[in-house]
């Protein structure tokens, strides 16, 4: 039986695309919710650390080349700060299915972190959605609509209501998994629920 988790993730999360990758060869459906990581930390009091802390923000980069090379995905960062990570977040709440929702997810994703695309205005988010085969007609009428951008900031609100404080964090059920390294955790819930049901 194919089980739903939700995935709370900002495109400006490198570790958010690794969990993403392994995600996909899950036997789960996966309620995409993009939020905005930075003003969840700010709501519930986290500081995003790898930016503020020279330190650890040069471990972080090392960290990061060992889990790509662990899942083998190629790794090849776009300056993080330049990406319009809100325009990738709108333009996956306007996919006209599930499916589309994911192909866009994946697609943004691989261009900010894997192909080294900047993605600095809404023209360059559309752009790489049309590469993945996807019309981006109507997604380029709707990815500044006022309902599509209250959809973001009620994703990110619920997020810091759910106690939330970073990217990725993924829930099963009620139980909350942070981070690409928990993934062995989530599917040990998701075990015990098949097992239980």
């Amino acid at each position: 039986m194919t089980q739903p988790i939700e995935f709370f993730y900002d495109f400006r999360s490198p570790y958010s695309y690794m969990a993403y990758t392994q995600m996909l060869g899950m036997d789960v459906d996966i309620a995409l919710r993009p939020m905005k990581v930075l003003k969840v930390m700010e709501l519930v009091g986290n500081v995003p650390t790898t930016l503020t802390c020279a330190v650890k923000g040069r471990y972080a980069r090392i960290d990061l080349a060992r889990w790509a090379q662990r899942y083998g995905v190629p790794l090849n960062p776009s300056d993080m700060r330049a990406n319009d990570g809100e325009a990738c977040s709108r333009a996956v709440l306007t996919a006209k299915s599930p499916s589309d929702a994911a192909t866009i997810t994946l697609a943004l994703y691989r261009a900010i972190w894997s192909e080294g695309k900047t993605l600095a205005t809404r023209d360059d988010v559309l752009a790489v959605i049309a590469g993945a085969g996807i019309d981006v007609g109507p997604i380029a009428d709707r990815i500044d609509a006022p309902e599509v951008v209250a959809q973001l900031e009620a994703n990110t609100a619920e997020a810091a209501e759910r106690g939330v404080f970073g990217s990725p964090t993924i829930f099963v059920g009620e139980a909350m998994f942070f981070g690409n390294d928990r993934l062995d955790f989530v599917r040990e819930e998701l075990a015990r629920l098949e097992e239980a049901a």
